[in-house]
């Protein structure tokens, strides 16, 4: 199995140390032919518009949508929820939003980089908190019926998830925490399941 991480802008790097350190040998996307290699992929953090631009200009905007219509695992943290997500509240005109997930999120919701803060977040099926870091974070303003949250700060879905599509709000690869990681990578997505149980 081979799990791509997306490397056109952002924290990707970081990605790919916890995915290393899970035991997961990662490999960088940057171009259709690779990204045609990958079994799951994960899309980090980073600036959503510059990331969205050069998808276009590595001719993946296309061929991405194309693997995620087909059903391609994929983990997306901040930015990556963005681009992931139906519709993009504050977004600007011709931004990727390709809409797999059914969520409406607005960019920097949580506020600027002088206000990002850490929190426990309760995860469903899980013993122990995850330590959630958010800069400049997304914040969900609705979900459709068909999407599962997983997890909530305040109310609010910052983990949610519909079919083999995961996005959060937080960046796990910032905890310290690889269970996310983990779990991505050793989930069955062939099977459907509702369900987010930790693994032993």
């Amino acid at each position: 199995m081979k799990v791509g991480v997306l490397a056109l802008q952002g924290a990707f790097g970081l990605h790919e140390q916890v995915l290393n350190r899970i035991g997961v040998a990662a490999v960088q996307v940057r171009t259709p032919e690779e990204l045609a290699e990958v079994d799951r992929l994960v899309i980090p953090g980073g600036e959503s518009t510059a990331i969205s631009k050069l998808l276009d200009v590595n001719g993946l905007g296309d061929p991405l949508a194309d693997r995620l219509a087909d059903g391609l695992p994929v983990l997306g943290t901040c930015a990556g929820m963005i681009l992931l997500a139906a519709e993009v509240v504050d977004g600007y005109p011709g931004q990727h939003r390709f809409g797999a997930i059914n969520a409406a999120v607005r960019r920097n919701g949580y506020g600027r980089q002088s206000e990002s803060f850490h929190a426990p977040i309760d995860i469903e099926g899980w013993e122990s908190p995850f330590p959630g870091v958010f800069i400049r974070a997304p914040v969900v303003e609705s979900v459709g019926r068909d999407v599962e949250v997983l997890a909530e700060l305040d109310g609010v879905p910052v983990l949610c998830r519909q079919g083999s599509t995961v996005v959060s709000s937080f960046h796990p690869e910032l905890a310290q925490d690889d269970r996310i990681h983990r779990w991505f990578v050793e989930q069955d997505w062939s099977t459907g399941h509702r369900w987010f149980v930790e693994q032993e």
